[in-house]
């Protein structure tokens, strides 16, 4: 027994298997980056999308030597793609969940009592709405990635998103997870255009794109098959992915939020999953500078060659000698959510060499961590006993030491790299039986190494000082709030 996930990220399509031991077997990946046609937009060609995906299910498919019990689909969350329900052609680009060209009028809104940010999708969904009219307009199709891939792996038949997609389109009431009337007509959406919202597991359609047409049995949000992925499926587990930014979500069970809003420290009630119209939910914590700043080292800074160089240049010294770096290249998000804050050096001398801001820039990715992580014990009132973590980040031991000393408790690193596959592989597997329930999946986590606290101090209040230095740079843009 395998089960085919297709992984759509920010900048790569990828295929792989999953098997019944819960390894990722024959991985097929094409980079599919996001265009920036200039600053602050981010498009994407969805049918260039939805031909890799397909593509490279088809080959790991057909390459595989055992039979496809189930296919699951992971997606990046918020991004948007506008179609045609007779034809299946886009209109247009998709949106990135990058994309802000609707911040304006996010802020228009706001002072109608509607807040929306420019990273979610209801105000990009009204910008392709915006354009078409007559037949295009009442045949116009709405969705997110999921949806997208989904109506195209059915051939059109499934217009279905699931519960943790539909949860931060930013259309969406809690604790009913159903979309807002209100909204809708605000931004002029017909419910029409939009995917019925239905289970993260479960029997979703038949992939007849494929050979065999094998079930689709998940759909799910990256951070959330992620979450499931690293075993996460007990109240008080948490996981942080650390990759272009990092996101670090906590497993809550079945208890629903008041509010949909951003909590009092900076955070995000989320789904984690539904199953069978139960859902479980989750909170998340946000920040929005994680792997960008070693992409700067090597990229603008030139001190190293290649992000893979920041672990053995920090090694050569075991501390920063008071040197620290706030990461803040686009500003904070969780606990401050300061967009006017910007990156900054402090305590540099001129003793101070490449490899003390190499280490610097690590340590403070690292602290950020810290800092989310309080940020969700602070919301939650949970204890979290370690932390779970994946993303490219996570392969350099350096920064995970850094974090380990930085949060003061165990990091579990992931076997797999991005865990986004095999979370979807057993969400898909929940509906096959292939896994009896959560607490299985949870049972199963194991993970390749465990990296304690070294003892050495980690200077928090330091960090704290910096941080507050970096605050409001710009206190125009520290002014606004989505």
């Amino acid at each position: 027994m395998s089960i085919l996930v297709i992984d759509v990220g920010t900048s790569s399509v990828r295929a792989a298997l999953v098997s019944a031991e819960g390894t990722v077997e024959g991985t097929k990946r094409i980079p599919l980056p996001p265009d920036i046609p200039m600053a602050g937009l981010a498009e994407f060609d969805p049918a260039a999308m939805a031909a890799a995906a397909i593509d490279l299910a088809g080959t790991v498919a057909t390459a595989a030597t055992s039979e496809i019990e189930a296919v699951g689909v992971t997606t990046q969350r918020a991004s948007t793609v506008a179609w045609d329900a007779r034809t299946g052609q886009p209109h247009g680009p998709g949106l990135g969940w990058q994309d802000l060209r609707t911040a304006g009028t996010c802020l228009e809104l706001q002072a109608e009592g509607f807040r929306f940010s420019p990273s979610e999708s209801a105000t990009k969904f009204a910008w392709h709405a915006a354009g078409l009219g007559g037949d295009d307009r009442e045949h116009l199709r709405l969705g997110t990635i999921d949806s997208w891939i989904v109506w195209n792996l059915t051939g059109g038949e499934s217009h279905i998103t699931d519960a943790t997609n539909a949860g931060v389109t930013g259309l969406c009431g809690v604790p009913k997870l159903a979309w807002r009337d209100d909204a809708l007509q605000k931004l002029g959406i017909d419910p029409g255009w939009l995917p019925t919202i239905g289970d993260s597991t479960g029997w979703l359609g038949e992939a007849s794109a494929l050979p065999g047409a094998p079930p689709i049995c998940a759909l799910v949000g990256d951070q959330q098959a992620s979450l499931v992925g690293q075993g996460c499926t007990r109240p008080g587990l948490a996981k942080a992915t650390f990759g272009t930014g990092a996101m670090l979500d906590i497993c809550l069970g079945e208890q629903g939020p008041e509010k949909p809003e951003r909590t009092g420290h900076g955070c995000f009630p989320i789904v984690a999953w539904q199953q069978a119209g139960v859902t479980t939910w989750g909170l998340e914590a946000i920040l929005l500078t994680a792997g960008t700043v070693i992409d700067w080292l090597v990229e603008d800074m030139q001190l190293i060659s290649d992000a893979a160089e920041s672990e053995a240049v920090a090694a050569q010294c075991e501390q920063t000698d008071g040197v620290v770096m706030v990461p803040a290249l686009l500003g904070y998000g969780t606990p401050q959510w300061d967009f006017g804050a910007r990156g900054a050096f402090f305590g540099v001398t001129r003793g101070s060499n490449r490899a003390h801001l190499v280490r610097a820039v690590l340590e403070g990715v690292a602290h950020s961590g810290a800092d989310l992580l309080e940020a969700v014990e602070n919301d939650t009132g949970l204890q979290v006993p370690s932390l779970r973590v994946d993303g490219g980040m996570s392969a350099n031991r350096v920064f995970v030491q850094a974090l380990a000393d930085a949060i003061v408790r165990p990091v579990e690193v992931s076997r797999e790299l991005e865990a986004t596959t095999l979370g979807a592989g057993y969400l898909a597997g929940l509906a096959t039986g292939a896994w009896s329930g959560p607490d299985e999946i949870a049972a199963a986590w194991a993970p390749k190494e465990i990296v304690e606290p070294s003892g050495r101090p980690s200077d928090r209040d330091r960090w704290r000082r910096a941080t507050e230095q970096a605050a409001r740079w710009y206190p125009e843009l520290s002014d606004i709030t989505f």
